[in-house]
């Protein structure tokens, strides 16, 4: 089954507890707090997978949760991290977030991905003994692993699209030249998937290329299958528009050609920008002569590179395999989308939506927002800095500290992040 849509629910482990224990041994006094941390939750991870082509591994499980860490133990015994759980997709799979649309990650490297992060790890009791506090009776528990929807869509990884009207030949060209054998038939709408081929001129010249089914008059809007599988050829670098010129069908070469990129240019004006190379098919069975001449002065008159070939009986296909080629090592490599998603909070929520949790001169400050917000601080960059300063003021966060009673030299503890409150 090809499926190259699907929707996701993910979440990482939660990060273990920290545990509250003091050393009680005989010949040991006043051993004091050994809580241990708890372990990090597990990430969820996605890898591209050479031998996949299809989502529908995905298609009938869609809530994907990874382990969480274990707590921590007395002895300064740490918790154990929760294993990564990972996600398998084919080469090319689109993540984007479900709510807002917006791109999270192309896989389109065989670079792992971390989708979800696993929380943290909460602190032992043993993290928070001060001279003035000897005997911490509170741990940190762990932090929340992050959680996320997603809509994952394959969008085919191939060098060279090919495109045009039901039965005009696509699936006969790749078979013809590829090891590539998708459905081939005398009749419309044969093939019902993409299919992907690898074209070999010879040891160090080859390149991708994509069948896609057939488009039709009124694919941008939903109509017959090209809609569905307009998103595959997207990011091909060159398309190989594929006309019947024999006349067998009665159609028009020209009223043909211009349909199908009517349908691109509705469906997406940079897709229809993509470079186009045509093949007239079917010249085998030419049976009007004037009309494919007509269509070949109609090309030329526009700029556009035109072959005339009989996939059936292989002529003209050196000619137009060699042109192809020649025209793709100039143009730039396939496009890979990058991150459209920022994962902080654009307005600033205000305090009430947080706690502030007070033992002796610790107070720890919490909430899901500010998880989030932190989540996307980078510590040591001044500039993150300094926004996450401007947050804690803007938000109120400061101001309720002031009011709990916190003054200066107390820590504030926010998840992992600590430090001392100034005046």
């Amino acid at each position: 089954m090809f499926a190259d849509s699907t929707k996701l629910y993910v979440k990482a482990g939660n990060g273990g507890d920290g545990a509250i224990s003091f050393r009680r041994e005989k010949y040991v006094p006043a051993g004091g707090p050994d809580g241990g941390d708890g372990g990090k939750g597990g990430d969820i991870v996605f890898v591209t997978a050479e031998n996949l082509n299809t989502l529908a591994d995905l298609r009938f499980k869609h809530k994907f949760l990874a382990p969480n860490g274990e707590n921590g133990k007395g002895g300064k015994m740490y918790g154990k991290s929760g294993e990564d759980l990972i996600i398998k997709v084919p080469k090319g799979t689109v993540i984007k977030d479900a709510e807002s649309g917006k791109i999270i990650k192309d896989m389109s490297d065989d670079e792992p991905f971390i989708l979800a992060k696993g929380g943290k790890g909460g602190w032992g009791n043993r993290h928070f003994a001060t001279p003035t506090r000897q005997c911490p009776r509170f741990a940190r528990p762990g932090i929340p692993g992050e959680e996320r929807e997603v809509i994952l869509e394959l969008k085919l990884i191939a060098d060279v699209g090919l495109i045009g009207f039901p039965n005009v030949g696509k699936s006969t060209l790749l078979s013809s030249v590829s090891g590539a054998r998708p459905k081939i038939a005398n009749y419309h709408f044969t093939t019902l998937t993409p299919s992907l081929g690898v074209v070999s001129l010879d040891a160090e010249q080859s390149f991708v290329m994509a069948d896609i089914p057939g488009i039709i008059e009124g694919a941008s809007d939903g109509l017959g299958l090209g809609h569905e599988f307009l998103r595959h050829i997207e990011r091909c670098r060159l398309l190989l528009h594929i006309v019947d010129v024999s006349g067998c069908e009665g159609r028009n070469p020209i009223e043909d050609f211009e349909t199908i990129n009517k349908e691109l240019t509705a469906f997406s004006p940079l897709l229809a920008s993509c470079p186009q190379v045509v093949a007239g098919n079917k010249a085998d069975l030419l049976t009007e002569p004037e009309q494919a001449q007509a269509f070949r002065r109609y090309l030329e008159e526009k700029g556009i590179a035109y072959y005339e070939i009989s996939a059936a009986t292989r002529t003209g296909m050196k000619e137009l395999l060699y042109g192809i080629y020649g025209r793709i090592k100039d143009l730039p490599p396939v496009k890979v989308y990058e991150s459209e998603y920022e994962d902080i909070p654009k307005e600033i929520p205000k305090a009430e939506d947080v706690t502030v949790q007070k033992y002796d001169h610790l107070y720890i400050v919490e909430g899901d927002w500010l998880l989030k917000l932190m989540r996307g601080i980078n510590f040591d960059d001044y500039e993150s800095l300094q926004y996450f300063q401007k947050v804690l003021k803007v938000s109120g966060i400061i101001d309720k500290l002031r009011q709990a009673g916190i003054q200066e030299g107390d820590t504030v503890s926010m998840y992992d992040f600590e430090f001392d409150f100034v005046l």
